[in-house]
This record gives structure tokens, sequence and C-alpha cells, in this order.
């Protein structure tokens, strides 16, 4: 079936094609066409926010660039955003200020990173978020849209064109959106933004760099160690092991989340669960030549490089494992997606976490 455009309103189409091929060839895009802005139209955003144009929502000390209110607008409005959506963009840049690693440069590094936004509370709704089927897909504009204005504004704002300042090696397809709800109707327990202090009346954005994001299967039992051992099955894999320790966003689907709450589990219950088991045996990883730790930057490397310095980490007084995560609270969970099938996500998060993840309130949500 095609899209019915007989009603859609009128407008000059060569005048239009002629501005998106002037983005284009200005390299304001992302890859793919964006929307023109006026004046008239970026006020419409601008309006939904009590902060003046100029006031500074991100900053990169180190590029010597900040983005201002009004610039943030400009890419929003040109990711294809509405005006609505604003408000949730702004506190998407407050979150990814606090999570910490994007300031210091790590959107440019060969690993690929990108940010992921998990947003809660009735602004959803409002907005219209999806937080159900296909929820890392396509299909919602909400979603496509506001994720899209961060990644085209850390090209416009702060230059990170690929082949340029954005050195990823491979890169991964959050590079052009991430941006997902959470399914806070169909979990069984607090959402992420209640579990960390906020009100459920609130409606926040959480900002987490991810690397990668990995779909588990598991069709197969309604065991809980069964499949907490699956999950942690994931994140304990050595390909994924580049620091001293991991970390990572488990996103049950409904239907897993259930499996756990039944057998009365909670998330501090799961949390643990992978922690004492996330580990991995010192053969192991010299294996793969990830059994030393490098002095000046804690990634792993085989422990007869130069620059190693000895793993002497231990998981239950055995010195043979090694654990993988520095503690419960290195893993977050949260639920999203459809109600319709076992399969859940591992999201690796970037970098040894331990800390609550950042978490910013949208005004007005």
């Amino acid at each position: 079936m095609t899209a019915d455009v007989s009603d859609a309103p009128l407008a000059d189409a060569g005048e239009v094609r002629a501005a998106m091929e002037y983005y284009a060839r200005q390299g304001w895009t992302d890859g793919l066409p964006v929307v023109p802005v006026t004046e008239s139209y970026l006020a419409e955003f601008l309006a939904r926010t009590g902060r003046e144009p100029g006031d500074v929502v991100f900053a990169m000390p180190h590029l010597n660039r900040e983005c201002t209110v009004r610039l943030a607008a400009v890419n929003a409005a040109m990711a294809g955003c509405l005006p609505d959506y604003f408000p949730v963009v702004l506190a998407a840049w407050e979150a990814l200020t606090g999570d910490g690693y994007p300031v210091r440069g790590i959107w440019q590094s060969t690993t690929g990173t990108a940010p992921l936004l998990v947003v809660n509370g009735p602004v959803r709704a409002r907005i219209g978020m999806n937080s159900a089927g296909n929820v890392f897909g396509s299909g919602f504009r909400a979603n496509a849209t506001i994720g899209r204005a961060i990644r085209l504004t850390a090209i416009n704002v702060f230059g990170l064109h690929p082949h340029l300042l954005d050195q990823a090696t491979q890169g991964t397809p959050a590079k052009y959106t991430a941006c997902i709800a959470e399914n806070e109707e169909l979990s069984p327990w607090s959402p992420l933004h209640v579990e960390h202090g906020f009100d459920p009346a609130d409606s926040t954005v959480t900002a987490i760099v991810i690397r990668s994001c990995v779909h588990i299967e598991a069709r197969h039992t309604q065991v809980p160690e069964q499949l907490a051992l699956d999950i942690t099955g994931t994140i304990a894999r050595t390909g994924a092991l580049i620091h001293r320790t991991v970390s990572a966003l488990v996103v049950l689907s409904p239907e897993h989340a259930r499996v756990f709450a039944a057998a009365g589990w909670g998330k501090d219950e799961l949390r643990q669960y992978i922690y004492d088991h996330a580990v991995n045996t010192r053969a192991g990883l010299a294996a793969v030549g990830k059994d030393g730790i490098s002095r000046h930057s804690h990634w792993r490397l085989p422990a007869d490089h130069p620059d190693a310095i000895a793993d002497e980490a231990a998981a239950h007084g055995n010195s043979d494992l090694v654990p993988l995560l520095n503690s419960p609270a290195a893993v977050q969970v949260m639920v999203a997606g459809a109600d319709n099938a076992g399969v859940s996500a591992v999201i690796e998060t970037f970098g040894p976490r331990g800390n609550p993840p950042s978490i910013a309130k949208v005004e007005h949500g």
C-alpha cells in the first residue's frame, strides 16, 4: 500500500529539493535528507523552552566548541523533530553532559560509540514515542528524530564528520539515531527513572554511551536462573571486554521480565545474579590476549605486553576466575519491546560503570 498524498499541503517541490541539496553540499547531513529550517519554524522550537537561545547546553572544551539552545533547535528541526519534541532534546543534552564520556571526546573514538537515549514518564504518550514492538527499529517519528537531532548536532556544531574528527573504525547504526521509551505499562517493576529517585509523574531522559546492541533469543525456558545465565553469557563474552571491567544495560522484553518477577526476582536480584556469574577464567582471557591490564589506559592486553600489569582481581575468592563487572550497579535493567516473544537485548555500555546513570528531567514534560 502506498501513502495517499492527495491531501498534503502544496509547496514548490523544486525549491524544497534545492534547499535540501544545498544543505547536503554544505555537509550538514548525516547522509540522509534533512528538513530545511526557516526562522519562523525555528521560533516554534524556541517557544517550547524557558531557556535563552544563547544558553549553552553542551560543550566540548577540547574542541573549543559549544552548542547553544538555538543551535540545538536548528538541528532538531533539521532532524525532523516536531517543536513539541524539543524539551526532550534539551533534556537529552543535559543527561549527556552528566554522563561525562561525551564531553571527554569519546564520540570521536575508533571504538565507534554512540549515545542511547531512554525516555520515561508521561511525555512518552504525549509525543507518541514507541516503547513496544520494534523499539530499536524504524516507524516512529519521535524516537527516530530525537535521537537523530543529537547526531546532527554532533556533526554540525562539533564537527564530528566521519573520516575527519569522527575516527570510528566501523561505527554502529546507532550513530544515525538511538532513542527508545521504556514500556512502563508492561513492566513488573519500577521504571528506570523512578528507580533512581524521580517521581512517576516526571518525564525524563537517560543518556548512556553505548558500543553495540546484542539480542538474546530465549523462548525456551521459564527458569529465571537459565534466562539470567543466557543474559550473563552475552555480557561476559571476551569480545565485549576491552577495559578492566565491562558494563551493560539489559533491556528485557515484557515476557522475560515476567519470568523473573514470577520467581520473586526484582531488578536487584537480577543484577546480583549477573554480577556473581559474569566471570571469565584466566586461561580463557589468555587465549584471546586479554589477561593483562595496561598501566596507563586500563584497557586489556596480553600479560607479556611491555605496558601490562597483572590483573589481580579474583571472583569469589578463586584466583583463577576474573570478575568482569566492578559491582552489581554496573548493570542497569529496564523493560521495552512487544509482549509477543522471549526476545531481549544486552546493550554494551562504554567503560567501567557503577554509578547511577545520568538522568535529566524534561522541561514541561
